[in-house]
């Protein structure tokens, strides 16, 4: 069985990650594209090259990290599945507790 929290920090640890690694390439890009807009010739088509490589990158490590994410929320939703599974009555009582609790809230307004 998958350790659920340790799992769930290591998304949060991706998240954050792919996060910052997408700005800092994105920043990065946007500088060369604007230093490329105000100049001509070769020197100008380099920064464009190099601008939008980084930009192709920077969308590459996204769908990389998207794919992880896609894989870590798969083996999470196993692993509550497996525990929805071994413990059917915790899990009605958990159920019917959270519609009780709704249930008030919104009888009270």
């Amino acid at each position: 069985m998958i350790d659920t929290t340790r799992t769930s920090r290591s998304i949060d640890d991706t998240i954050d990650s792919a996060s910052a690694d997408v700005k800092v390439l994105m920043k990065d890009a946007q500088s060369l594209l604007t230093a490329a807009a105000s100049m001509t010739g070769e020197k100008a088509d380099a920064l464009r090259t190099r601008g939008m490589e980084l930009l192709d990158r920077a969308m590459g490590k996204a769908s990389q990290y998207q794919g992880q994410a896609v894989i870590k929320s798969k083996e999470l939703a196993e692993t509550a599945d497996v525990y929805v599974k071994d413990n059917p009555w915790r899990t009605v009582a958990a159920a019917a507790s959270v519609g009780l609790l709704v249930g008030i809230y919104l009888g009270r307004k």
